[in-house]
């Protein structure tokens, strides 16, 4: 840990920023780490810039700042992370939602009309983000959220408390085994996508690994979906899986060889495959 002399705020911001920049971090994250220690606003750091730091969250802060400074993410120190339009609760038992899982919810919402009751379920819920999104957009959704891990699910049940949503069931279990006999008009997925040994995985070391990777070539999860999503989907009910910008081709395949029709691969804003569909006929 860096250590920790009496100063003002904005000296100590001044000097953090010059850290995380250095770094390869956003200034930002400095900021976000401080608000964060304080349970302040960043705009009540701007406002009081000539308080001094007392030394007891001016040691924390500093193990905050080390700790970003060595990689760990910042949504993991501050325990939240925005997603959609709201702010959810992250631990290191859930993967960090990104920005272009939206795409996966924009396009699972075009499929779900508002004007009637309908049933969807996200495999692999994680912090719920998936799940919470479309119950949010559709109240008269009944969403059942799946993972795998209990603490996961817990970070779910949380986030849906928090944000008062009552239309989501949740239920342990890996993929499709706990859908039962059900069926339902969307089924989504932001599986693990990345193969074993890939060199990426060394950036994503804080997340859980079984929410990264996903055998030799990255598709097993997907395989296991897909082996049974459709006997789960009404019809005219639609599968929406998140994968790799590279994959489009071989997940395409998958979605075909499951009888599933209207195939097609949605591109992200920076125009990469991100997330195929299928409808069962």
């Amino acid at each position: 840990m860096s250590p920790v002399s009496p100063a003002r705020i904005d000296e100590v911001l001044r000097d953090a920023r010059a850290r995380v920049v250095r770094a390869g971090l956003e200034h930002a994250d400095a900021e976000l780490l401080l608000a964060h220690t304080l349970g302040k606003s960043r705009s009540w750091l701007y406002a009081h810039g000539e308080d001094v730091l007392p030394d007891e969250p001016a040691q924390r802060y500093a193990a905050f700042l080390d700790r970003r400074i060595a990689g760990e993410p910042l949504a993991y120190l501050t325990g939240r992370k925005g997603f959609w339009r709201f702010e959810l609760n992250v631990t290191p038992d859930t993967l960090i939602p990104r920005p272009e899982t939206e795409l996966l919810v924009e396009l699972a919402l075009a499929h779900l009309p508002r004007d009637r009751p309908v049933r969807v379920a996200d495999l692999g819920t994680g912090s719920g983000a998936i799940a919470l999104a479309i119950a949010y957009e559709r109240p008269r959704a009944h969403v059942v959220a799946i993972d795998a891990s209990v603490a996961a699910l817990e970070v779910a049940r949380e986030n849906a408390k928090a944000l008062r949503l009552t239309n989501v069931e949740f239920r342990l279990g890996d993929w499709c085994a706990p859908l039962a006999d059900d069926t339902f008009d969307v089924i989504a997925s932001n599986p693990p996508y990345i193969a074993l040994g890939d060199l990426h995985l060394e950036d994503l070391r804080y997340e859980p690994a079984s929410a990264l990777t996903s055998g030799h070539d990255g598709l097993d999860a997907i395989r296991a979906i897909l082996r049974d999503a459709a006997s789960h989907l009404a019809p005219g009910g639609a599968l929406f899986v998140e994968h790799g910008y590279r994959q489009g081709a071989k997940v395409r395949a998958l979605f075909d060889a499951a009888r599933l029709r209207d195939v097609e691969t949605a591109n992200d804003v920076e125009k990469r495959e991100r997330v195929t569909s299928g409808v069962k006929g």
